[in-house]
């Protein structure tokens, strides 16, 4: 992955570390991948081809096997060691393979590198994820700003802005860094920091972010934040700190390794010298029975009773439209007690429609519909957009309606000539407020209740329509949630809307509870009170804004029509954007979990039973292999069993 250019200009060290993480990552991914898969051809070929093979080719291929698939968990394994003072599983699968080769069996301890090394390819590909998912929040930052000094407009790199500095952005573009507006107004789009599709009209002494989108204006912005520390600055640092958590599963899993290879190494120790002095065995058998041990130890089936199963429940959620992007997430999500969920684009569409139109009896809809349409349509607006969508739909095409002298008002409305008359299309402030408060009130009230944004069309002196919109609820939403609650999991909507907005959205999706106005770092500290609360929680969401809190809950869930960074930092994506998938996951996830804990239990069960038949001498190394290979096999097999 090449250096991000952003990170090149604005010379912070958090991108300066993240971009060098990216790069070492990829390049450790690509070797330990293209490593274990030489290893395992080797394998391959002494496994098919030994009978042709000499004695001395054999032994190659072998020690080229165990050279090319160790070297990095053996170096990893090492340096570990040396740095904390600790054994670790990479030493045990080292000696495990080192004492196979012993008693002559070189293909059992090439296999056991070549699991071991894989798994080492797997884990650094999911750190690499991890830091992608910073990578394309750096994507969306400003390089450069327009600095404006005594006159003179300056391009220079963000970096180098400071304090009371003037920068001025243009209609379209991406505002470099957070300050007050001193000059200009625009409709800004803040979906990055807020989520919501519906842009916030920006006036002198408002405060913009980095980040956000001016779409109809030119401003001049004072900086008020230092461009290391601006509000995007901080969702990048929240989603990275987030990601760095380790679960609770994952320490007891790290700290069972340690405690495992610590007993294996002791027992084996205590096997060969034990019984040639307490129970008069030759010291050959004690060695033989200790290096038989150290092989039937090794946690080859304790590793396949998880993944097997885990790929295989991928696999199945896979073809229903859900990804999951490792196997603690599907492991995790059968736990969850409750579910936090974003408004925009996850339980509604994420773009505003015209819901309601309102016409007066004395004009003509259709000579309306075609005037307000052909206005909208010059327009980039998303409000003039679903309006233009409307009018199109119900008024056919409007390519033959004439517009003139098209005048916009930044975030108020427009001003054009239509049909020999002057038409104003805007808020109540812009066509009039009393008119327009006129205008069958106790409807306007109604729709104002429901959560919905007006806009009125006045020709010449009046008001002549309004048109309601609103960002509708996904039809799939109400059966995901009836579906969710039914399961005894509590929903939640986190949402940067205003509270009516909110309440109106709640009550017909069928929400437990609701917390309006969130910003990003405000749906984090709610996702963390709710885990505190509930213990296990998911977030579902689609936006930038969503990142720090989806990568702060248990289990993060994202909409397949979701944002590039929610995407990478999810640990679920709903292809199809079905919220009703989530439940049959849990289903799945359970049910995974029941087979995993099978498959332990039974592998552990073979282990001490071999551990015990050799300490007996009840079995010789061709059972051992077998009974150990065996119990590999059926574990795998029982996992399987989830790809139905």
């Amino acid at each position: 992955m090449n250096i991000k250019a952003n990170a090149i200009h604005s010379g912070t060290a958090n991108e300066r570390i993240v971009s060098t993480k990216i790069r070492i990552g990829r390049m450790k991914e690509h070797i330990e991948l293209i490593a274990a898969l030489i290893s395992g051809i080797l394998i391959l070929i002494t496994w098919t081809l030994g009978d042709h093979l000499s004695d001395t080719l054999w032994v190659t291929l072998h020690l080229i096997a165990f050279a090319i698939g160790g070297y990095a968990k053996a170096k990893e394994g090492i340096t570990e060691t040396i740095r904390t003072s600790k054994l670790n599983v990479e030493i045990l699968m080292i000696l495990a393979a080192i004492g196979s080769v012993a008693i002559g069996y070189w293909t059992e301890g090439a296999i056991l590198i070549f699991i071991f090394a894989l798994s080492g390819a797997l884990e650094t590909y999911s750190m690499n994820k991890s830091n992608k998912a910073i990578s394309s929040l750096m994507d969306l930052q400003p390089e450069e700003a327009l600095r404006i000094r005594v006159g003179n407009e300056t391009v220079v790199p963000v970096s180098e802005l400071k304090l009371d500095d003037l920068i001025l952005i243009r209609a379209g573009e991406r505002i470099p860094a957070d300050g007050i507006i001193v000059k200009g107004s625009s409709s800004v789009d803040e979906s990055t920091i807020t989520g919501e599709s519906m842009p916030v009209n920006k006036l002198k002494s408002n405060e913009v972010f980095s980040g956000t989108v001016a779409l109809d204006g030119t401003l001049t912005v004072k900086i008020t934040t230092k461009p290391n520390e601006t509000l995007f600055q901080k969702i990048i640092q929240l989603v990275q700190s987030a990601q760095e958590e380790k679960s609770p599963s994952q320490l007891f899993i790290e700290k069972f390794e340690s405690s495992y290879v610590y007993i294996v190494l002791i027992v084996v120790a205590v096997m060969m010298f034990l019984p040639y002095f307490a129970f008069g065995w030759s010291l050959a058998d004690s060695i033989y029975r200790a290096m038989v041990l150290l092989v039937v130890a090794s946690p080859c089936a304790l590793v396949a009773s998880i993944s097997p199963a885990t790929l295989s429940a991928i696999s199945n959620a896979a073809k229903k439209g859900v990804l999951f992007k490792g196997g603690m997430h599907i492991e995790n999500l059968s736990e969850i007690k409750a579910i936090t969920l974003d408004k925009t684009g996850t339980l509604t569409n994420g773009k505003p429609i015209v819901t309601d139109a309102l016409f007066t009896s004395d004009y003509n809809e259709l000579q309306i519909l075609s005037a307000v349409g052909a206005i909208e349509s010059e327009s980039i607006h998303p409000l003039a957009k679903a309006i233009t969508a409307y009018c199109e739909e119900n008024a056919g095409n409007l390519n033959h309606v004439e517009v003139l002298n098209m005048k916009n008002s930044s975030g108020e409305g427009v001003t054009a000539e239509v049909f020999h008359k002057t038409w104003k299309i805007g808020k109540a402030d812009f066509v009039g407020k009393e008119a327009a408060e006129d205008f069958q009130n106790g409807a306007l009230a109604e729709l104002a209740s429901e959560g919905k944004t007006v806009t009125f069309a006045k020709a010449d002196e009046e008001i002549v329509a309004v048109f309601a919109l609103k960002d509708t609820v996904r039809q799939t939403t109400k059966k995901a949630i009836s579906k969710l609650k039914k399961n005894g999991i509590t929903t939640i909507m986190l949402t940067g809307d205003n509270e009516l907005t909110a309440k109106a959205v709640a009550e017909e999706a069928g929400i437990d509870h609701y917390i309006a106005n969130c910003l990003p770092e405000d749906k984090v500290e709610h996702v963390k009170k709710f885990r505190e609360k509930f213990g296990n929680i998911a977030m579902v969401g689609d936006g930038i804004n969503d990142a720090p809190a989806l990568a702060s809950a248990n289990v993060g869930i994202a909409m397949g029509e979701g944002t590039d960074i929610a995407l990478e930092t999810a640990d679920v994506v709903l292809m199809k954007n079905d919220l009703s998938k989530i439940t049959n996951s849990i289903h799945l996830s359970s049910r995974m979990n029941r087979i995993i804990k099978q498959n332990i239990i039974f592998s552990l069960s073979v282990i001490a039973v071999l551990i015990f038949s050799n300490y007996f001498q009840l079995i010789d190394l061709p059972l051992g292999v077998i009974g150990h290979e065996g119990s590999t096999i059926l574990v795998i097999l029982n996992g399987l069993r989830l790809l139905k």
